[in-house]
Parts: C-alpha cells; sequence; structure tokens
C-alpha cells in the first residue's frame, strides 16, 4: 500500500474529547473518527488493526473446537422475558419498533438466542459437547460513554457459548477457553491477569476476567505476588478479623445524644470520640418492594456487587430519605437495626459477635454505646459484603494484598443451566432422561482490546503496536520520493521484495519533509520503519529503525533480510 493511495488523517493537537492515551493516539493516529458519543468509524488503518486481533481471536477459538456462526442482531424481547433478562438487564437494552409497532431487541449479547436454537437442533447427549462462537457488532445503551471505544455503544465482541452433558465436562469447556484466551491476549501482545470475577447479571456459578493492568481502567483488580490470588475488586476477599476490643463482654446498652452528628466521621471526633471500627454502619435499601437493612462496620465500604449474591437479584436501589423515614422513624445518621424486626437485616461478617459497638438510635440525634451484636440485633443473613482494601492480609497466604487498576477484556462465565433451563435448551441422557445443558459463555471486546493494546503499548511520540496486529508490519521512508530518483527506485524495490515476502508494507511516498514523515511513522507506530536517503545510499546502506529501538544501518543489500529478522525476532 502507498501511503497516498490511502487515507492516514494525522492530527497535530489532541482532540478536546479525548480523556485517556489510547482515545486520544486512536484519534491523532488516524484509525478510527467519532460520528456521535459512544459511535465510531474505523478509518483503513483503524480496520486493518482490527482485522488482526478478530483473526487471532478466529484463529485460537479454532484450535480450541469452537464452531463459528453468527446469529441476528436484532432479536425478539419474548425470548429476554423468558430468560428472565428483560427486566434486569433493561438499563442497556436498545429497543426498536417496526412498521407494525412490534418491539424488538438490539442484541447487547446473545445467550438467549443461542439457547433457543440450541433448544431446537440438539435433543441427545450424543451430540454435545458443542462450543458456537461469533464475532458481531453489539449495542448497549451504555448511559455515559466515554474513553472511545472502551465504553461505547456499539462495539464488537468475539462470544461464544458452550454446551455440556454433565457439569464435569462444562469444566473442561471452561478451561479450554481459559487457556484459550491467554494465548490470544499473549497474540495480541497484552500482559492480562486473570482474576476471579462476579457473575452479575450473567448469572451462573463462577467466572474469571482477563484484565489488562492500566492506571485508566475503570476496574480495579485484587492481588498478590505471594501466591497468585487475583480477583476483581467486586469480588475479592482477605483476611481480616475483628480487633480484640469487638469481642469484650457486652455491657448494658446505652442511649446518649449526638446531636449535627450524620456521618461516621463525625462520630470519631471529640466530644465522642468513637473509632470508625467500633461503629456499626446501618444502610436501608429499596429490594424489588421491600425495604431491607444493610449492616458494616464503620471504616468498610458497601460491595454492591457482592450485595447482588446475598440478594439473590439486581433490582435494588438505595432508599430515599422520605422512605427511611416511613420505615425507621429516623434520618439518615441516626439509623440502627437494634431490635428492629419488621425488616430483613443482613450484616457483614466482619461483625458477627461484636460487641462494644456505636450504631444510631433510629431517633434523630442519639445513638447507643455498648451494642452486642449478637445479642441487640436480630440478623438473618451474613455474608461478605465489604470493599477489600490495599494490604490487607491474602486470604490464601496472608501476604499484603494490592490493589491495581486495570481495563477488562475478556470475561468467562460458567453459567450453569441457568438458561438451557429457562429457554428449553434440554437432551436425553444415556439413561433415556431428559436433562438442561450445562451452559458456559466467553466474551471478548475485540474493539476494546484494539484499544488496550495502545494503551499497554505507547510512548511520547505515539503508538508501538506489536507486530501480530500492527495495521502495517513495514514503513518505508524515501526521503526524495521523484520517480527517477535512485532513492525512489530502491525504495520500490524493497517494497517490493517484502511485499513478496508475504510481509505487510506501506511506501511512505508523499512529497513531504522527512521530519513530518517520521513523526507520521512514529505517531502510528509502524514496527519497523526503513529510512532511505541520498546520504545512507551513498554509503551503499539504508537505515532500519524498530519503532522503540535504536537506529541501525544497513548495508542495501542485507536490508530485506534484515527486517525479515527483527520481525522474526519480535514475534518469537
Amino acid at each position: 500500500m502507498r501511503w497516498s493511495d490511502t487515507l492516514i488523517p494525522t492530527l497535530k493537537e489532541t482532540p478536546a474529547e479525548a480523556e485517556i492515551v489510547s482515545h486520544k493516539l486512536l484519534l491523532r493516529a488516524g484509525l478510527i473518527r467519532k460520528l456521535t458519543g459512544g459511535l465510531y468509524t474505523f478509518l483503513p488503518l483503524g480496520l486493518r488493526a482490527l482485522r488482526k486481533v478478530e483473526q487471532i481471536v478466529r484463529e485460537e477459538m479454532n484450535s480450541a473446537g469452537a464452531l463459528e456462526l453468527l446469529m441476528p442482531a436484532l432479536q425478539p424481547p419474548e425470548i429476554w422475558r423468558q430468560s428472565g433478562r428483560y427486566e434486569t438487564a433493561r438499563d442497556v437494552l436498545f429497543k426498536v419498533r417496526d412498521r407494525a409497532k412490534k418491539e424488538w431487541v438490539l442484541g447487547p449479547t446473545h445467550e438467549e438466542v443461542i439457547t433457543t436454537l440450541v433448544a431446537g437442533e440438539i435433543n441427545s447427549y450424543r451430540q454435545l459437547p458443542k462450543n458456537f462462537y461469533q464475532i458481531q457488532t453489539k449495542f448497549r445503551d451504555e448511559i455515559r460513554p466515554r474513553f472511545g471505544l472502551m465504553r461505547a455503544k456499539e462495539f464488537i465482541m468475539k462470544d461464544a457459548y458452550s454446551f455440556d452433558a454433565t457439569d464435569e465436562a462444562s469444566q473442561v469447556s471452561y478451561r479450554k477457553m481459559f487457556d484459550a484466551y491467554t494465548r490470544i491476549f499473549q497474540r495480541c501482545g497484552l500482559k492480562t491477569i486473570a482474576v476471579e470475577a462476579d457473575t452479575g447479571v450473567m448469572g451462573g456459578k463462577f467466572s474469571h476476567e482477563f484484565m489488562v493492568p492500566a492506571e485508566t481502567g475503570e476496574n480495579e483488580v485484587v492481588f498478590c505476588d505471594g501466591c497468585g490470588y487475583a480477583a476483581n475488586v467486586e469480588k475479592a476477599a482477605s483476611r481480616v478479623s475483628a480487633p480484640s476490643a469487638l469481642n469484650a463482654t457486652p455491657s448494658t446498652i446505652e442511649k446518649f445524644a449526638t446531636p449535627g452528628v450524620l456521618t461516621i466521621e463525625a462520630l470519631t471526633e471529640a466530644p465522642y470520640n468513637v473509632a470508625a471500627d467500633h461503629q456499626i454502619k446501618t444502610l436501608v435499601y429499596k429490594v424489588e418492594s421491600g425495604i431491607v437493612l444493610i449492616l458494616l462496620r464503620g471504616d468498610d465500604q458497601l460491595n454492591e456487587a457482592k450485595l447482588t449474591g446475598a440478594l439473590g437479584t439486581a433490582t435494588f436501589r438505595p432508599a430515599e430519605p422520605e422512605e427511611i423515614f416511613t420505615a425507621l422513624g429516623a434520618h439518615p445518621g441516626s439509623l440502627g437495626a437494634v431490635g428492629v424486626s419488621k425488616f430483613t437485616v443482613y450484616a457483614d461478617e466482619r461483625l458477627r459477635s461484636a460487641a462494644g459497638m456505636t450504631t444510631g438510635a433510629n431517633e434523630d440525634g442519639f445513638h447507643l454505646r455498648h451494642v452486642a451484636v449478637d445479642r441487640d440485633i436480630h440478623v438473618k443473613h451474613w455474608s461478605d459484603l465489604r470493599l477489600v482494601r490495599a494490604g490487607e492480609p491474602c486470604l490464601k497466604c496472608g501476604q499484603p494484598l494490592k490493589v491495581q487498576r486495570a481495563i477488562e477484556v475478556g470475561h468467562i462465565f460458567r453459567l450453569g443451566a441457568k438458561y438451557s433451563q429457562a429457554l428449553n435448551a434440554l437432551f436425553l441422557d444415556e439413561a433415556g432422561k431428559q436433562q438442561p445443558a450445562i451452559m458456559g459463555c466467553y466474551g471478548i471486546g475485540v474493539t476494546r482490546t484494539l484499544q488496550a493494546v495502545i494503551e499497554q503499548s505507547h510512548d511520547d511520540n505515539g503508538i508501538i503496536w506489536p507486530v501480530s496486529v500492527a495495521p502495517y508490519t513495514v514503513c518505508i521512508t524515501p526521503l526524495n520520493v521523484a520517480p527517477d530518483s535512485e532513492v525512489m527506485k530502491r525504495a520500490e524495490q524493497i517494497y517490493a521484495d517484502l511485499t513478496a515476502r508475504g510481509v505487510d508494507v506501506i511506501l511512505d511516498d508523499r512529497n513531504d519533509r522527512p521530519g513530518v514523515k517520521f513523526k507520521d511513522s512514529e505517531l502510528v507506530g509502524f514496527p519497523i520503519r526503513v529510512g532511505i536517503g541520498e546520504k545512507s545510499l551513498a554509503k551503499g546502506e539504508v537505515e532500519v529503525k524498530p519503532r522503540a529501538g535504536a537506529l541501525i544501518p544497513v548495508k542495501l543489500e542485507q536490508a530485506v533480510e534484515k527486517v525479515l529478522e527483527l520481525i522474526k525476532h519480535t514475534l518469537a
């Protein structure tokens, strides 16, 4: 490809809309252009890189035994109602109507569609296991699209779905996908961490996320250098215990005035001096149609993903002040669960057997001290509800945990029979008995993966593409582009030789200053640049420069072999 024959609209200035480095470079390097919030057009170089990511995904999925198909993006809402997700996923669903006013859903994912397909096509254990995948555009009504391709309303995803006859077989399918994902991200040049994750509205038994460490990531991962434990902050647990003072012999409960005290912090100050870890934080939530109380230690924060698991539903929200007052007779800041029997109480495990605690009295301006949880509060459900913090001991080995921001690029789930039962994906086992297929689902954000590569691999000059996903592997930069010049003739010959050897090459034939051409090559991030000028040719040389390396003078006749050697070394 010749530079003048394609479209590479590089920018000197960063568009105001770009918030993170990778988004800035996608725009500045001329890879994408914004249509409107959350919608982007892929320009020629961006599309080439995207297709290379897709090809890596496709090769590894095929190698793992998955079968490629393509499902409709337009889906009937009935199957979403049947699975129970029409309501739980309503916030992200795009809904459209046809000319007959019939409603349709634009697919954010395809569990319902693939399970409906399998329900009609597979009826015997002899047809299992099966794993189907597609690479397709998805649609999600993001409330705040941001960071370019990281959080968009329309994006490309690889989604796969396994169906097995037994739980044991499904674990084998899950492991195959785990290993395939590891290879995919390695081939894309990404350093990832596989972490235990919350299953969210997908449901299922357990899941793993593949995270790319990055300070601009929207997720946080908790990990241990000692034993390798790693989990999304929404799932992470630590080995923490209550201070011994909290297990003291219970004293008689005492009510005391706290005028104007509305926060945990305010109660820690004089004249009260109640440490945060000696307080009980009481949160009031509206769950579906009822009120529940959530209790944590005063120095802990609620993890809503864990709360979802404890409640068994994602349909909940913090109660409004008027709802709280109607329920408990007090406003936030004076709330507690002592003596409460009307509402279900959920408590974090750190409060088990805690005594000597202070909590709100359910009377504005008053608190209770010497509260013993086991004696004074009727807790119906105990669960791990808190967010883990850096420095807490690892659950497995006791070493201090670390917290790192990261970008999620892949997520795999073991779903069990959640969807197969709801959508009648049943088969006859060896005994002739009807059973639901055991499912797994596996997603990779293809467009997000592309941007994550840039977020992890760049410098002050621009993108540093891995050879495997670079739009072009080699950029040939002649400094004199006159057709009859010796420089251009040599450039054309190297271009032809490398192309004949199967290398993706772009020839920068623009009649522009060398500095402009070199800067654009660095910005776009081609892995190797071959510079050809009259001075170097006078010495019988060309200049070969790896994107993140030093300039290498190479004899003209050895240039092609040197480039091939560098490519081989980079891919090794």
